[in-house]
């Protein structure tokens, strides 16, 4: 098939992982702050209906490949994408300690990801949504450890989880784009119409379910409006969640691009030399940022 560059890191699969999430976790469990904690709730929700999504989208051209390589990793991909369906799902438990109603916004979107999505398009588009929608969470990787920590005041059992996740999402991000661009025959149009697609719905799903929680949890229209505008400065704000990452949300659009055209990730070795010693994801995302502060 095409040339495209080669992965850096290989795909490895981590299970029966314990992240210990308990009681010892506060509702609000990044610094006391509703907005910022209900946000990464939010995307925890998302992601086991996202996670589906997307090893359905890479199934649907399976039988077209004949590259072992390509075939064992998405047999990988498809294993790490269960262990985040898993572990999300234990958080999302927790969650329902709380009287969140999150069988509704998992249903929710299971209806809108396959009861409307994968009838409505081409199996060339849903892959389309997955290679943009794993751009997206291949972000968070930069969002968290590029030399920041946006996740200093979050509870290290939740901020692990995280962690993990991202250092697995730079381990597959290629998979679904060649998947796509190689068996699928997506062209440069449809790959840059459907990532516009999935910038535009990808934040309205989280402050839907963001603001669901908020709602939920006792705070008022107006209260909402001033914290969902707070929430939005740390995010947008220079320096803040998003801002450094549009550099490499644009390279998308780039005739040619291939996700492991960046191939360095900050924290990757750190948080991978870490995990090795005692396979405990939480030691790991600790070690890593006391390695990456030095």
């Amino acid at each position: 098939m095409a040339n495209h560059p080669q992965a850096l890191h290989p795909i490895i699969p981590r299970e029966k992982l314990d992240f210990g999430f308990d009681s010892s976790i506060p509702k609000y469990w990044f610094g006391g702050d509703a907005f910022k904690s209900r946000f990464f709730d939010a995307l925890s929700v998302i992601f086991p209906p996202g996670e589906k999504f997307f090893m359905t989208s890479v199934r649907d051209f399976r039988d077209r490949i004949s590259d072992p390589k390509l075939l064992q990793d998405i047999k990988d991909f498809n294993r790490q994408e269960a262990q985040h369906t898993l572990v999300h799902n234990q958080f999302n438990d927790h969650l329902k300690t709380q009287g969140v109603d999150v069988d509704y916004l998992l249903k929710w979107l299971s209806q809108l990801l396959f009861d409307k999505y994968r009838s409505r398009y081409s199996r060339e588009y849903t892959l389309g949504l997955t290679s943009a929608l794993e751009h997206f969470t291949a972000l968070g990787a930069h969002a968290m450890f590029d030399k920041r920590d946006v996740l200093k005041e979050a509870h290290p059992k939740v901020r692990a989880m995280y962690a993990w996740h991202a250092i697995e999402e730079v381990e597959h991000k290629g998979v679904a784009y060649d998947v796509m661009v190689d068996y699928a025959k997506v062209g440069y149009a449809l790959r840059i119409w459907t990532l516009l697609h999935t910038t535009l719905i990808f934040p309205l799903v989280i402050f839907k379910f963001l603001n669901f929680m908020l709602k939920h949890d006792g705070f008022s229209w107006w209260q909402r409006v001033k914290l969902n505008a707070k929430g939005i400065w740390w995010l947008l704000k220079p320096g803040g969640f998003v801002g450094p990452l549009y550099s490499h949300y644009f390279l998308y659009y780039k005739p040619g691009y291939h996700p492991w055209d960046e191939t360095e990730q900050p924290g990757y070795d750190e948080w991978l030399q870490a995990f090795n010693l005692h396979r405990d994801p939480v030691e790991a995302s600790e070690l890593m940022r006391t390695t990456m502060a030095l």
